[in-house]
């Protein structure tokens, strides 16, 4: 299987060599900014994007906090059990990577010897906006297109295959899906003790509901808030 690219007449080659073009074209500064957002930026980016949805699910508060807040946790553990799952797979398909096979790429990271298949960063990044999508959906589509970015920074650096990157979003997806229903069986109950403790509380939840001046805000009484929570956080 470590063949499975070699010919530059197939699609995943051609597309290799198509995205990985702009990289030969463009200005070396703009290379050189693409390096740090495709190797750093955008792994960065999620992590924020994380902590910014749980900011917000913690001041809305709400009986479904702690559900919430436990799927939110998922998000970087299903992202760190997907690189995991791919070290086998990585060894099974040892596929080289496209500029060990194919002349005339921009390799804009050197020194890359382990395996292509599947892509880390893809299968990070894709992983974690599948976890905040099932939380909430305009940081899940935001996180969705932060991770199809760096599937086209991937390749467009010269270190990964089309299909690499392809291959990473299928896994990180398989795996924060799959598995959400055991990871939220556990997390939820952590989550709610989180919650009742006197030194963890507001990590859930930045204020208590239930009060005179809670139960309503913007016009919507604190029951039917939490019971949109829990719908979005079962969609």
């Amino acid at each position: 299987m470590a063949g499975l690219a070699e010919s530059g007449s197939n699609p995943d080659v051609d597309l290799l060599y198509d995205i990985n073009s702009l990289a030969r074209d463009a200005p070396r500064w703009f290379d050189r900014v693409m390096e740090f957002v495709g190797e750093y930026g955008l792994l960065l980016a999620m992590v924020l994007l994380v902590l910014g949805c749980w900011w917000s699910v913690r001041r809305r508060g709400g009986q479904g906090a702690a559900a919430a807040v436990a799927a939110l946790v998922w998000a970087p553990l299903a992202a760190g059990l997907a690189v995991l799952v791919n070290v086998p797979i990585r060894g099974f398909v040892q596929r080289p990577r496209p500029f060990l096979d194919h002349q005339g790429l921009d390799v804009l990271v050197p020194g890359k010897t382990d395996y292509s298949f599947v892509s880390d960063h893809a299968t990070i990044t894709m992983a974690m906006a599948v976890a905040l999508f099932v939380v909430d959906r305009r940081f899940g589509l935001a996180g969705i297109g932060l991770a199809l970015f760096e599937g086209f920074c991937r390749v467009y650096m010269g270190v990964h295959y089309p299909t690499d990157v392809v291959g990473g979003f299928a896994l990180g997806t398989a795996v924060a899906l799959l598995l959400s229903p055991l990871a939220m069986a556990l997390l939820t109950p952590l989550m709610k003790a989180v919650e009742g403790s006197a030194w963890g509380g507001r990590l859930v939840r930045a204020r208590r509901t239930g009060g005179a001046g809670d139960a309503v805000v913007s016009g919507c009484p604190a029951d039917e808030r939490a019971s949109a929570e829990d719908r979005d956080l079962a969609a």
